[in-house]
């Protein structure tokens, strides 16, 4: 079993960038794929970006493609989403995600763990 928390979250104007930030503990953080996921109200939890167990594969959304950057440090146990170029449809709760199993998934029913979700607001 996995503990996740994020962070990193905030108030920033459209066209700025906020790096969010994932901490993991309680079981090999290695063994899992990660992802982000993000909900704005009256919304739906929707995909964002997803990374492999040694960072070598990574998948994002087409929203988030070309200005989000996923990563992770086996060594810190820490997962990040960089996001630049951020834009007021970008205003959602972020949640990071972890998947013990081999392959990718970009569905909220393919992840075992979640944290509690970081707010990220985009002014215009």
């Amino acid at each position: 079993q996995v503990q996740l928390v994020e962070s990193g979250g905030g108030l920033v104007q459209a066209g700025g960038s906020l790096r969010l930030v994932c901490a993991a503990s309680g079981s090999i953080f290695s063994a899992y794929r990660m992802a982000w996921f993000r909900q704005a109200p009256g919304k739906e939890r929707e995909f964002v970006s997803a990374i492999s167990w040694t960072g070598r594969e990574s998948y994002y959304s087409d929203s988030a493609k070309d200005r989000f950057t996923i990563s992770r440090d086996n060594a810190k146990n820490t997962a990040y989403l960089q996001m630049n170029s951020l834009k007021p449809d970008d205003t959602a709760v972020y949640y990071c995600a972890a998947r013990k199993r081999a392959t990718h998934s970009d569905v909220v029913t393919g992840y075992d763990y979640w944290g509690q979700g970081t707010q990220v607001a985009v002014s215009s």
